[in-house]
């Protein structure tokens, strides 16, 4: 016998013989530790700069910086801040598995893991029930039943509408429209058509972008494949087109308010960032960064700067004229 031979004859009598290394599990998740602030991220509390739209029919009537006016618009604000967070969680625990294989979802606390499925249920059920008895506290009956609109809109849209073309831009658009109509309704304001038609209008070219962004990017992927069933239906010009229609009539809409409903300089000066606003908004989308609104007016700085140039006129126009 070698040496070789007699050598592993004897690593073998020490050590035993070579043991087989283990096969790795397969398709098992893995286990993370759950924390209140992976809880918290799941709420997704940057959505809840949609909400502010709550604030614009308030502060367009004068009333917002009343304290009266200040406390139900911050009421209703925070009942549907409870209200979104109760339906993204309970929408990312029931697209769990399709959010695991989206590039950029598979990251959201739910998909990765880091709070459990039956914890988002529950806390999920639980906003849900909360948000209208948190609107009660208006005083009255109809700011709780705007809130379950927007719930039973919210969750149609989630089991049902978002398969139905066409139909799901106006379902996304109809909850921001919802967001603005409570405002009016919890400090008990008129809502004008002016003010519904440049919403509903600046609402359906959010959506329309966000959908133009995500399809574009999906196109680009090498597997050609849709991380939204929907998108399959669409195609980039027509939602293209959709966003155009929406910003020139918004515009034309706005303009024709501010010419003609009021008196002053004030309002006709904010027709300019108002369009700088609009046009930015395309441009960005046309880049491929539209997909997420609410990241564009918390880091877009022109966006940002355009706003304030709007709000400006606006506010001195509304408060002290």
């Amino acid at each position: 016998m070698s040496g070789s031979s007699r050598e592993a004859t004897s690593d073998e009598t020490v050590l035993g013989p070579p043991q087989a290394e283990p096969e790795p599990p397969v398709d098992v998740e893995p286990v993370r530790r759950f924390s209140p602030v992976a809880l918290l991220r799941a709420c997704r509390p940057r959505q809840w700069l949609k909400n502010g739209l709550i604030f614009a029919a308030p502060a367009a009537a004068g009333v917002l910086f009343t304290v009266q006016g200040m406390l139900d618009a911050l009421i209703a604000f925070a009942a549907f801040c409870v209200a979104a967070s109760g339906a993204y969680l309970l929408n990312d625990a029931s697209d769990v598995e399709a959010d695991r294989r989206h590039p950029r979802k598979r990251h959201r606390p739910i998909a990765a893991g880091l709070v459990p499925i039956r914890l988002a249920w529950a806390v999920g059920t639980a906003f849900v029930l909360l948000a209208p008895a948190i609107a009660a506290l208006s005083g009255g009956w109809r700011l709780p039943l705007v809130v379950a609109g927007y719930l039973s809109l919210t969750f149609s849209y989630t089991y049902y509408l978002k398969h139905q073309e066409v139909v799901d831009l106006v379902a996304v658009a109809g909850c921001h429209v919802i967001r603005a109509f409570a405002g009016a309704i919890a400090v008990q304001v008129p809502v004008t058509s002016w003010f519904l038609v440049v919403i509903s209008l600046g609402s359906l070219q959010l959506v329309a972008g966000k959908r133009e962004t995500e399809l574009r990017a999906a196109m680009g992927n090498e597997t050609g494949n849709a991380t939204r069933a929907i998108l399959a239906a669409y195609t980039p010009g027509y939602l293209a087109g959709v966003r155009m229609m929406a910003s020139g009539a918004m515009i034309v809409t706005y303009c024709l308010w501010a010419l003609n409903e009021h008196s002053g300089p004030f309002y006709p000066i904010s027709i300019v960032p108002f369009v700088l606003i609009v046009l930015r908004h395309n441009l960005l989308v046309d880049r491929g960064v539209g997909e997420e609104p609410e990241e564009l007016a918390l880091r877009d700085r022109p966006t940002q700067l355009f706003v304030a140039l709007l709000l400006l006129p606006l506010l001195i126009g509304i408060y002290l004229t």
